[in-house]
């Protein structure tokens, strides 16, 4: 009912805060169905008919009935059985959704209404995807939202199993379906070209006795394959000061392995000793520019590989601008139909094409 400490919102909050005699941890992964308090005395009442008929088949032959008296009984029973199944999505019409504004916030339940003839499964399921109360599909930067707005890190960095802790157990964080989800937005999120302002680094451990993160990685594709998966997520501006100092090579050491993506080292970084300087320095390039020609039926393969292999080791030179064009050009001999005109008319503006056009002979 609308009631405030409604009897559904009572057990559904003893539900939430404990799990048998332990506090329950999980709390974000449960969402309730509730039955409708004038409804449910009509699904009460059709319940004992069919209970009451039930009992008069199982009881037949002790009633004595004739063959006509049973074959009435069975189809009562029936009868009662179809109506309490018609029912019971009639009465368990409510979804009860826990959630927190914030961390320091009280929890509250949203009350939503259940339609449609789908199951009740279904229902529920629908109705939360369509309000965004439960989440199928991550962004990488809706994930570094959160994990700044929380905060979610742990002083420069988190682990992957702790986030994956933290989303299912605390309601102010979006619900997501499955940890699969998460682990996707944190894969999507080290492969990005912009990582240092939409994402973060992952890193596969940090040694505390260096500070130093090991398997330091940026603009990489990762994969992820399960909730207790090791790594760490790395802040962008922690992750881009060790990629610099690891340019350099401090006196007396070895040159270390030179960070994906930072340029080839300088002549001072191959030794301990200045190198010796026989003439004027050559000029380092400062410009690049390329053509290549994409397959069209595999365009994001390839697009894939050269963002990984060129695009990645340019964007992370520090201070570069770089700038992508994708210029597109198709030769159609019998004609482009009206429909495909105006498709790819409409979704070139909606996708922001600086031009676009199609031309006759």
């Amino acid at each position: 009912s609308r009631e405030p400490a409604n009897a559904a919102e009572t057990a559904a909050t003893a539900i939430l805060e404990s799990r048998g005699a332990t506090p329950r941890l999980c709390r974000n992964t449960l969402v309730f169905l509730a039955a409708d308090k004038t409804r449910l005395q009509d699904l009460d009442e059709a319940t004992r008919r069919y209970l009451a008929w039930e009992s008069i088949v199982d009881d037949k032959d002790t009633l004595n009935l004739d063959p006509q008296q049973v074959k009435q009984a069975e189809t009562q029973k029936s009868t009662a059985d179809s109506t309490v199944t018609a029912r019971i999505p009639e009465t368990y019409q409510w979804l009860l959704v826990p959630g927190q504004s914030s961390p320091q916030a009280a929890v509250t339940f949203e009350a939503l209404r259940l339609t449609g003839p789908e199951p009740l499964a279904v229902r529920a399921s629908k109705k939360l995807k369509s309000d965004e109360l439960l989440v199928t599909s991550f962004a990488a930067t809706r994930l570094r939202m959160e994990l700044d707005r929380v905060p979610l890190w742990r002083g420069d960095h988190v682990a992957v199993k702790q986030l994956v802790e933290d989303f299912a157990r605390y309601l102010y964080l979006p619900r997501l379906k499955e940890p699969k989800i998460l682990l996707a937005a944190i894969g999507e999120g080290v492969s990005l070209l912009t990582w240092e302002n939409d994402s973060f680094a992952f890193a596969d451990s940090f040694d505390e006795a260096t500070g130093r993160y090991r398997g330091l990685r940026v603009a990489q594709h990762i994969m992820l394959v399960d909730a207790d998966a090791s790594g760490l997520l790395v802040k962008p501006e922690v992750a881009r000061r060790q990629l610099e100092a690891e340019i350099s090579t401090p006196p007396g050491r070895e040159t270390p392995p030179r960070p994906p993506g930072l340029g080839p080292p300088s002549p001072s970084e191959n030794g301990d000793q200045p190198p010796v300087v026989a003439g004027p320095e050559t000029p380092r390039p400062k410009r690049f520019h390329g053509t290549v020609v994409l397959d069209s039926t595999r365009v994001g393969r390839d697009a894939s590989r050269i963002a990984d292999e060129v695009i990645a080791h340019l964007v992370s030179l520090v201070g570069a601008d770089v700038r992508v064009t994708l210029e597109i050009e198709a030769g159609i001999p019998s004609g482009a139909p009206d429909h495909v005109v105006r498709t790819v008319t409409e979704n070139g503006r909606t996708l922001k094409f600086t031009s676009l056009g199609f031309e006759k002979e």
